[in-house]
């Protein structure tokens, strides 16, 4: 698992804002076959991927991954239609944002990198793409880390009331092309804005430059990205899921952390549902909502760094 020397395509420009979150990260931009992944890297040691949710970038993990960096290898990418990543035009069945593509993308700059096996962390979209990879890749994924969701079959499958009033934007971003990009893209800031501070908190929660950060990368094209996700989420990843249910587990260390002020709290049972998935499941509630990792970054670390190293002997 010896780091090895990416080639870019391209150049990535060294940005302000990627000096101020990242302090000793490289970012670079490769290639993986189908698309290029911008990412940074930092740190010596065992390789530990970070993966984002939606809207945000792989900005959001700029509290915790120079901390985690002191101990493992850090790769933090954006995903395949975020941030500065490529994005593909999506349709047909969607299978261009599945997360078995997702994670393959992940998957495919892991082993550019020469690590043939490593640790996942992934947070809300991340968290799921990061579920398909360990199920799809058990070879690869030593320890699985989730934030602040549950596998997409337990909730597409419990779908109540309270959680559809509080993401009813799963199945508004899912309704066929364009209209939803279309509606969005009239005031896109205006979207970003409620999205990420909807309950008042937001401004409160991210760092200045990380949800400039946010701001920035939500372009059009991102737009369609993230709708072209969610399309797949209840066709094609839903159809994934529900045909390995009660036929493959998750064979890694399982951890979850949820926010018990998040809707993940407020309508699943974490616990049990991913106990449905694998048989390694630890985790708890923190003091957060759905944001851990920029709200109490410190609890995060308490958790998860030494999950890590356990995983790791």
């Amino acid at each position: 698992m010896n780091k090895s020397t990416v080639t870019p395509v391209g150049e990535v420009e060294v940005t302000d804002a990627h000096k101020e979150l990242f302090p000793g990260f490289e970012r670079r931009r490769v290639n993986t076959g189908e698309i290029d992944v911008v990412y940074v890297i930092g740190g010596e040691g065992p390789p530990l991927l970070l993966l984002h949710g939606n809207p945000l970038t792989h900005a959001m993990w700029h509290l915790v991954a120079p901390e985690f960096a002191k101990h493992y290898t850090v790769v933090a990418p954006d995903l395949r239609g975020y941030g500065d990543s490529g994005k593909p035009a999506g349709g047909g069945d969607h299978s261009a944002y599945s997360f078995r593509t997702m994670a393959n993308d992940q998957v495919n700059l892991m082993t550019m990198l020469g690590f043939d096996e490593f640790m996942v962390c992934g947070h809300d979209r991340g968290g799921r793409t990061a579920f398909r990879m360990a199920l799809d890749h058990p070879e690869k994924v030593k320890a699985l880390a989730i934030l602040d969701i549950v596998p997409t079959y337990n909730v597409l499958s419990n779908v109540s009331k309270g959680w559809g009033h509080e993401s009813y934007h799963w199945f508004f971003l899912a309704q066929k092309e364009p209209y939803p990009e279309k509606l969005i893209c009239a005031d896109l800031d205006y979207y970003m804005q409620y999205k990420l501070n909807k309950k008042g908190v937001g401004l409160k929660i991210f760092h200045p430059t990380a949800f400039a950060e946010y701001l920035r990368c939500a372009t059009p094209e991102q737009i369609h990205g993230v709708c072209e996700d969610y399309r797949a989420t209840i066709g094609i990843d839903y159809e994934m899921d529900s045909e390995d249910y009660g036929k493959k587990l998750i064979e890694c260390p399982v951890h979850v952390l949820w926010g018990g002020l998040s809707h993940m709290n407020r309508h699943f049972k974490a616990l049990k549902d991913w106990r449905e998935w694998a048989n390694q499941v630890s985790g708890k509630a923190v003091p957060t909502g759905h944001y851990p990792a920029e709200q109490r970054p410190d609890l995060v670390l308490e958790e998860l760094l030494p999950f890590f190293a356990k995983a790791m002997k």
